[in-house]
C-alpha cells in the first residue's frame, strides 16, 4: 500500500483560497509516472473525484471546480497539489488524494470548510 498524508485545509471564508498538498511515499510510486487524484467527500455522499493528473501532465476538472481548482505536483518532492481558488460554500468536505482508479487505502483527508 501507498502512503499518502493530505495536508493543508481549513477555514476560509467564501472567495478565499487554500492549497492542498498530498505527500506520497517515495519508495512505492513515484508522482512523475501515476495518474494521481484528489477526491472530496461530504457525510452521507459518495466520495467523489476533484481532479486529477496524468503521467504525461494531462489534467482533469469535475466541472464545478473548473477554472477555480489547478492539479499539480512536484515530482522532486513526489507531492501532488491542489490549489483552491475562489471557494464557495459547496466545497466543504473532507479533501483525500489517491492513485487514479486504484484499490489504494485512502488517507486521513485534510478538512476543507468554506463559511459563507
Amino acid at each position: 500500500q501507498v502512503q499518502l498524508v493530505e495536508s493543508g485545509g481549513g477555514l476560509v471564508q467564501a472567495g478565499g483560497s487554500l492549497r492542498l498538498s498530498c505527500t506520497v511515499s517515495r519508495s512505492i510510486v513515484s508522482v512523475r509516472l501515476t495518474t494521481m487524484g484528489w477526491y472530496r467527500q461530504v457525510p452521507g455522499k459518495q466520495r467523489e473525484l476533484v481532479a486529477s493528473i496524468g503521467s504525461g501532465g494531462s489534467t482533469y476538472y469535475e466541472i464545478s471546480v473548473k477554472g477555480r481548482f489547478t492539479i499539480s505536483r512536484d515530482n522532486d518532492k513526489n507531492v501532488v497539489y491542489l490549489q483552491m481558488n475562489s471557494l464557495k460554500p459547496e466545497d466543504t468536505a473532507v479533501y483525500y488524494c489517491n492513485l487514479f482508479g486504484s484499490n489504494n487505502s485512502w488517507g486521513q483527508g485534510t478538512q476543507v470548510t468554506v463559511s459563507s
